[in-house]
């Protein structure tokens, strides 16, 4: 079993990613513990609501939400509602959440079995719970004692594995016309905004465009910019837009330009080293190999780390980010520093045979490449190339006629007695 979990200002947004989950049909609320009634005899505005009033018992609490998932191996397939609420029950009550009001929601939109848990960390009296290294400490704890006490796969030394297989949301990206467009949106907006810290436009749209789907503020004459406003479309594998774009006030969470902003920000402030993960994967591959970049690329997708590059209009490459599906981080290379930058990378990756042939080169380059590839087809050896450039290039005995215009003057010599003779 791999336990996460994250906290938040907003309990009614975590509340509304359940939700908007069983609507579309890929989860269901199987309970709701400390609550004055079952959880199918309330409405989704008395279950939110009473999350809220607790929540409002302490003000000075400003990340109040707490989102939970347990995610368990791909082959536990026994795992009914009745055995998921009996580990939610016990998960809660190890890490000090027995009398917190939570509801528990099982999903079925990956691989593995999973539930989500939606909690607030203020108690009935007002207090805080002490979140500091919960997850380190008491769910460490907690998941030990329930894989012994449920039989379950143990997730210790098997962390690598199983984190690869598990995927949030659907890894095949977002399509134009297959599904609802604005669905679709929402389905992955609600993902990327709660979990990944990006700290820029760009960044977002690195995560976003992994899952076919692009924010912008239009062109700088258009409405949208000027206004100060934001859509979101749907775009396909090069990038180009499918269908309509959708204001970002249409939705339900409302990730407008102003939300976005105060996001960025905030993700500034989380962790100010960001990208360690990313710097070992990449060190450790450099230090063992010398891959291309399209090599480094899918070593670092493998475990877990999407490397976004950024070109320019004629193609060259000019910016990278890192995308971190474990960490959740977004870095730019020169974030991390000057030996994770764009310029940096391709001088230490080796070239390939195709990347020199796709490469656009100048006219001198291009002559030698031509060169090479005659030496190629003719068969010529490096040294039979030596050979001939020496054939070339030594000077020769010249005795025949020299027309006039090329002949050299000679000196006047007569000066001091001289004489030309």
């Amino acid at each position: 079993m791999v336990a996460v979990i994250k906290t938040g200002q907003s309990v009614r947004r975590v509340f509304h990613y359940n939700e908007n989950k069983v609507s579309e049909g890929t989860a269901r609320c199987i309970g709701a513990e400390n609550y004055p009634a079952d959880h199918d005899k309330m409405t989704s505005s008395f279950k939110v609501n009473y999350l809220v009033r607790t929540l409002e018992l302490n003000e000075n609490v400003k990340r109040g939400s707490v989102h939970i998932s347990l995610n368990f191996h791909p082959s536990e397939k026994d795992l009914n509602a009745e055995k998921l609420m009996d580990i939610a029950q016990n998960y809660m009550s190890e890490i000090g959440f027995e009398e917190q009001p939570y509801l528990v929601y099982q999903h079925f939109d990956a691989a593995h079995p999973h539930i989500h848990i939606v909690s607030v960390k203020v108690k009935s009296d007002g207090k805080r719970i002490d979140m500091q290294n919960i997850g380190r400490n008491q769910s460490e704890t907690a998941r030990i004692k329930i894989e012994k006490d449920f039989n379950l796969i143990k997730a210790q030394g098997r962390e690598k594995e199983i984190y690869n297989e598990l995927k949030p949301i659907d890894t095949v990206g977002v399509q134009y016309g297959k599904i609802q467009s604005k669905k679709a949106v929402s389905r992955v907006l609600d993902f990327v905004l709660d979990n990944y810290q990006f700290k820029s436009l760009a960044q977002l749209n690195a995560v976003l465009n992994l899952y076919n789907v692009s924010a912008s503020r239009g062109s700088e004459k258009s409405r949208t910019f000027k206004a100060g406003g934001l859509i979101y479309r749907i775009i396909d594998s090069n990038g180009k837009y499918s269908g309509v774009p959708i204001k970002a006030s249409d939705f339900n969470n409302k990730p407008t330009l102003k939300f976005l902003e105060k996001k960025f920000e905030e993700n500034k402030l989380k962790n100010n080293r960001p990208g360690i993960r990313i710097k070992n994967v990449i060190r450790n591959i450099f230090q063992d190999d010398r891959p291309t970049l399209s090599q480094l690329e899918s070593e670092l997708d493998k475990i877990g780390i999407s490397m976004v590059k950024r070109l320019s209009a004629e193609g060259s490459l000019y910016g990278l980010t890192y995308v971190d599906h474990i960490t959740k981080h977004v870095c730019n290379g020169s974030e991390l520093g000057k030996e994770f930058s764009a310029a940096a990378i391709s001088k230490n990756c080796s070239t390939s045979e195709n990347e020199i042939k796709n490469r656009p080169h100048s006219p001198e380059v291009k002559t030698l490449l031509e060169i090479q590839e005659i030496l190629h087809l003719k068969k010529i050896s490096v040294n039979g190339l030596q050979d001939l450039i020496q054939v070339l290039t030594e000077k020769e005995f010249y005795s025949g006629h020299i027309p006039k215009e090329f002949k050299r003057k000679k000196k006047n010599r007569k000066r001091k007695g001289l004489s030309n003779n």
